[in-house]
């Protein structure tokens, strides 16, 4: 893939993921749930592999923070999944650990980061388990929208893998 697809590709990713979580949110526990970041991960994760995919969940997070659609947590959360998803997705050529990687990175291992990460800037004494039962909610549902959203553009022989 060239350069200026890539980078064309990538910012549709980021406007599809800023401008979803507008859209398509619900209450977790005590958090929001966006899952359309988390489907966008795996979007990327399958089309583009981890290191853009990353990028990706990095910008959208950024301008959630700008425009005040998201907190501080989107950052470490939707990162670690987009990577485990794409780095799963890379060793497997499976869709669905693609989407597993995005709800075990953020589900799991992005609650876990989280907890030193809120209690540093956004001053919260809470645990993991606070966080884990919203963050679990939040990216398996992103996950399988995502893992339905690749499975029929795949189907379809819309898009080639590039990975």
């Amino acid at each position: 893939m060239n350069r200026t697809r890539l980078l064309t590709t990538m910012a549709v990713f980021v406007a599809i993921g800023t401008l979803g979580a507008q859209i398509l949110w619900f209450p977790a526990g005590v958090a929001k749930a966006y899952p359309i970041q988390h489907a966008v991960n795996v979007m990327a994760a399958v089309t583009l592999g981890p290191g853009p995919a990353v990028i990706i969940a990095f910008m959208i997070g950024l301008l959630r923070n700008m425009l005040g659609l998201g907190t501080l947590l989107a950052f470490p959360g939707g990162m670690i999944g987009a990577f485990l998803a794409g780095y799963l997705y890379r060793l497997t050529a499976t869709k669905g650990m693609a989407a597993l990687g995005e709800a075990i990175g953020t589900g799991i291992f992005g609650s876990l980061f989280v907890v030193p990460f809120a209690r540093i800037l956004l001053g919260s004494s809470a645990g993991a388990f606070f966080f884990m039962p919203s963050f679990l909610v939040s990216s398996i549902s992103g996950a399988l929208i995502g893992w339905f959203v690749v499975s029929k553009v795949k189907q379809e022989n819309l898009i080639k893998n590039h990975v």
